[in-house]
């Protein structure tokens, strides 16, 4: 049994990880200011701490085996006009983190990092080796923080893997979206089926992809987590390992309408409108590097799966 710090571990995904680290046996301690998370998040069993990530100092000390950093700002839209708010959140709370770690002894770190360093991608499916230029904030943020942990790996001997999420969706028992505002598509659907919005908005839908609109690739939140214990099993001192998480596959706006359709039995009023500014036609992943690295293969791939999951935590959410 190890013992492990996750910050932002009342969020959607920190709570699902915080969930499995527990389930594996593990001492888990929450840190996490609730902005943006939920303290019914917090997996029963977990020690919470209710504070930012620039106070772990008070919470870690050498009993620590490690730590699961999702804490950060991440919205896309925000990160543009509010700039100044991710670098302090997500860069200099990182910063005070990782030095938090270093004094106190704590070796290894698994970072919550998205696909959103890549910027608009020049190939699909996306490996690790591709370019790195974010077109927002939140994602230079990000990268800026991988950079951040490279240098400490190197210059310190952390043993560190980031893991770059691109859709990730779906639900683990009580544990799944709560985002306010909501901005991804699976739960805005979601919400247009039970009549809390008008429509689903379609932005664009002549995109060069079978059907006209944007593809994505998801992921379910479940194997998300199993990626994370991978990941800490995996982790080397000195080295920064960086992953791709994805199915390798991607689906539509279309086919995520479709399938929200089939597993609710529901009508999904639609509505077309021009496309948004900087939505590349196909975002997806490789994960071979994680296959080989983690020994990791997404066991969730299924789309309905995904969404069914997510709509029966949805309808236990709204009471019904």
């Amino acid at each position: 049994m190890s013992k492990y710090l996750v910050t932002g571990g009342a969020g959607y995904v920190g709570s699902v990880v915080a969930a499995h680290l527990l389930e594996a046996g593990h001492q888990v301690t929450v840190l996490d200011d609730l902005s943006t998370g939920f303290r019914e998040g917090v997996p029963a069993g977990a020690e919470f701490v209710e504070g930012r990530i620039q106070e772990a100092g008070r919470v870690l000390d050498g009993s620590f085996d490690g730590v699961l950093h999702f804490a950060a700002s991440s919205q896309v839209g925000e990160s543009v006009v509010d700039p100044e708010k991710y670098w302090r959140n997500n860069v200099a709370g990182s910063l005070e983190l990782i030095s938090a770690m270093r004094e106190a002894g704590v070796r290894k770190l698994v970072f919550s990092s998205t696909a959103a360093t890549y910027g608009e991608p020049e190939a699909v499916p996306i490996a690790e080796t591709a370019r790195t230029a974010p077109t927002n904030t939140y994602g230079a943020t990000k990268l800026a923080v991988d950079h951040l942990i490279t240098s400490e790996a190197v210059a310190h001997g952390l043993a560190a893997v980031s893991l770059r999420y691109f859709n990730v969706a779906g639900a683990y028992g009580a544990y799944g979206e709560r985002h306010d505002p909501e901005s991804h598509l699976i739960p805005l659907v979601f919400q247009a089926a039970l009549g809390q919005r008008p429509h689903i908005a379609v932005y664009g839908d002549d995109y060069p992809t079978p059907d006209g609109t944007c593809i994505r690739d998801y992921i379910h939140v479940a194997d998300l987590a199993d990626a994370h214990l991978l990941a800490l099993d995996a982790a080397k001192p000195g080295e920064h390992l960086i992953c791709n998480l994805g199915n390798g596959s991607g689906f539509s706006v279309r086919e995520v309408i479709e399938s929200v359709k089939r597993v609710t039995g529901k009508e999904i009023p639609v509505r077309v409108e021009g496309r948004r500014a900087g939505d590349p036609a196909v975002l997806v992943a490789s994960a071979a590097r994680a296959h080989e690295a983690l020994g990791w293969t997404p066991r969730r791939p299924n789309l309905d799966d995904i969404v069914a999951d997510a709509w029966k935590f949805t309808l236990e959410k709204n009471g019904r």
